[in-house]
Formats: C-alpha cells, sequence, structure tokens
C-alpha cells in the first residue's frame, strides 16, 4: 500500500469519527475512536508508540507518537478550537525527529475536521509512493 493510500484511509476513518462524535470531546476519546475505525480499516498500527529522540547520536528523551500506521505514517491528534502553527510545527519536529518520510496531523475540535498531511524533507521520494 502507497503512503497516499494509507493516508487517504486514515483521513476518511478521521472523518468517520468526526461525523459521529462531532467537536468537543478530550483528544483522547478521539484517538480511541480512530483507533475502532482504523482497524475496521484493516490498517496495522500502533498506539500511543513511544520513540526515541536524537539529538546527532545523542538519546536525549523519548516522545509518544498518537499513532504509527502501517509502520510508514505518524498520526497527532488535537482537539483544539483551531490547529495553530505550533501543532504543525510539532507534527513536522515528530516526522523528522522519528526518521518517518509523512505525518498527518488531525484537528477533531474545530466544527469541521482539519487535517495537514506534512513530509519529511529527507524523503522527497515519499510523495506520491
Amino acid at each position: 500500500m502507497t503512503v497516499d493510500e494509507i493516508t487517504y484511509k486514515i483521513i476518511g476513518c478521521a472523518m468517520k469519527v468526526h461525523n459521529f462524535l462531532g467537536n468537543g470531546f478530550q483528544e483522547v476519546i478521539y484517538q480511541r475512536c480512530l483507533a475502532i475505525e482504523l482497524k475496521k480499516a484493516g490498517l496495522n498500527f500502533e498506539r500511543e508508540k513511544e520513540q526515541n529522540i536524537f539529538y546527532e547520536d545523542y538519546n536525549v528523551g523519548t516522545r509518544r507518537a498518537d499513532f504509527v500506521v502501517e509502520n510508514q505514517v505518524i498520526v497527532e491528534l488535537k482537539a483544539k478550537i483551531n490547529l495553530e502553527d505550533v501543532h504543525l510545527a510539532q507534527a513536522k519536529n515528530y516526522v523528522v525527529a522519528y526518521d518517518f518520510p509523512v505525518g498527518l496531523l488531525i484537528n477533531f475540535g474545530s466544527t469541521s475536521l482539519q487535517y495537514k498531511k506534512v513530509f519529511n524533507p529527507k524523503y522527497n521520494w515519499a510523495r506520491g509512493t
């Protein structure tokens, strides 16, 4: 399955969750519901997967990704009224720090589902693969 096919399915799953629940719940509720939809869609994923963060060759700590899907896409969820630049920067940083080609930032907190696809510049070939 290509990265584009995976992200398309993830966004579809998120839309189902948002259409059912609307906005106004805590992030963890959306995370649990998205896990159900990802499973129904036949996607392999890990939830709250702990990843090491490196500075040069030094392990400087860990961070948990909300989802790692098909071991190719990192998904970061929010439940905010609006996405802000800081949220987008966080998603971009995770993609680079975890060394994944693509990430999705998904916000369930607005009246319409918001999502942004972010790319690791190291993987320019990832677009469309």
